[in-house]
């Protein structure tokens, strides 16, 4: 597995915020401006604006600015990389619980001392 350290740090320091997360889930639904962002969290247009440069930095937003409005939309790439990144432990934590769970539904073993089970 080929890891961009740089570009996946950003994308999970990013992702470290619940206030960017929600932001994202919403950009998810379609473009939005800042303001549009900041409502749900009671924040300034200041406050949002950092945020979604967090964002940015990380290759998670694109903006554009129309007018007086900054507008939003998600991009995809950066978090399919993540989830790469993701899929690869998943895999580790999926042979750990197979493994466990074939333990865990063997036939019971008596000892040959006592008889008891195991």
């Amino acid at each position: 597995m080929v890891e961009q350290a740089p570009a996946l740090d950003a994308v999970f320091h990013a992702l470290a915020d619940s206030t960017r997360r929600a932001m994202l889930r919403e950009l998810s639904l379609g473009e939005r401006a800042v303001g549009a962002l900041a409502a749900p969290h009671a924040m300034s247009f200041a406050a949002a604006s950092k945020h979604v440069k967090v964002l940015e930095r990380a290759g998670l937003v694109r903006r554009r600015v129309r007018g007086r409005n900054h507008l939003c939309r998600i991009e995809a790439g950066p978090l399919a990389a993540a989830d790469d990144w993701l899929r690869f432990y998943e895999r580790f934590w999926r042979a750990q619980f197979d493994a466990l769970d074939a333990v865990l539904h063997e036939p019971a073993a008596t000892t040959p001392e006592d008889g008891e089970q195991r």
